[in-house]
């Protein structure tokens, strides 16, 4: 005869105390801090500063950090901080623009996978799984050779170089989906395929999606600003956050820090911002997920 279970052996739920509570609140605020800041800076900053960012001083170039040019200047004597700033907006643009056109991509692939199942499953995936296989740089830098160096074949190679992930994840949660009682209900009602992905299935996905998209745009800036560091992205005379640690790469060997440090600095900082205020967004999803599974 098996043993009593006593409430010492019983199954028990980890609760967050109250300092971890206190941790994450706190990362959120200062993940939401720090994204505020950015998108102020690339949003006030160039049109309140009356200056051209393009401007030559040689008798001013490669001038440390000081009162008059916070993070120095370059090796042409432009402002330094004006440049990040609308080299920051430059990344955040193309990192924004191509994790909306990738999400949108991605989600219609999976959505159109899970729903339909059979061989048009089989056919979309064996497609993700294929381009998967190919790194996402070498197939950016295929893309970009297609078109003129600019902004937008930047976008286009990012976008379609970051789909993939999206489409999976949005496959696997449709697939969940139809499992659920309401969808069987609306299918013994009648409805047809098409009605049920679009009233019952995307709008289940929609959160999962959204939140790919939010952990895309610090990697989409990432994938940007490899590009144009190899000189295949953006031209050189255009300020992204790739072009700028391009042009200081050669005075951070003459022992001039500056031109590298501060564009390598608003290049990291994107990323853990995003990702805090992603997780609480997670977070938030998968309580809404345990209670609907409590129901």
């Amino acid at each position: 005869m098996a043993d009593p279970v006593t409430p010492a052996d019983a199954v028990t739920w980890r609760t967050y105390g109250r300092g971890s509570r206190s941790s994450c609140a706190l990362r959120v605020r200062a993940s939401a801090a720090a994204t505020v800041v950015m998108v102020l800076a690339v949003l006030v900053v160039p049109p309140l500063v009356q200056l051209d960012q393009q401007a030559v001083d040689l008798s001013a170039k490669l001038l440390p950090p000081s009162w008059a040019h916070p993070f120095g200047t370059d090796d042409v004597g432009r402002d330094l901080l004006l440049r990040c700033v609308y080299g920051l907006r430059v990344s955040l643009l193309v990192g924004l623009v191509a994790a909306l056109v990738a999400t949108v991509v991605g989600t219609a692939v999976g959505a159109a996978a899970g729903a339909l199942g059979g061989w048009t499953d089989r056919l979309l995936m064996r497609a993700v799984d294929t381009l998967s296989s190919v790194p996402h740089l070498l197939l950016g830098v295929f893309v970009v050779a297609l078109f003129r160096p600019g902004l937008w074949p930047v976008v286009a190679s990012v976008a379609v170089t970051h789909w993939l992930s999206t489409a999976r994840i949005v496959r696997a949660e449709v697939l969940s989906l139809r499992g659920r009682p309401y969808v069987d209900a609306a299918v013994s009602g009648g409805a047809s395929r098409w009605r049920v992905t679009v009233r019952h299935l995307l709008p289940g996905v929609l959160p999962q999606a959204g939140l790919a998209a939010v952990l895309m745009v610090p990697h989409a800036m990432w994938h940007e600003s490899a590009l144009s560091f190899l000189g295949l992205g953006l031209p050189a005379h255009q300020a992204s956050l790739g072009t700028l640690v391009q042009g200081g790469r050669g005075s951070l060997l003459a022992g001039d820090w500056w031109p590298t440090l501060f564009p390598g600095l608003l290049l990291v900082l994107p990323t853990p911002a995003i990702a805090g205020l992603a997780g609480a967004w997670r977070d938030r999803l998968n309580l809404r997920r345990r209670s609907e599974l409590t129901l």
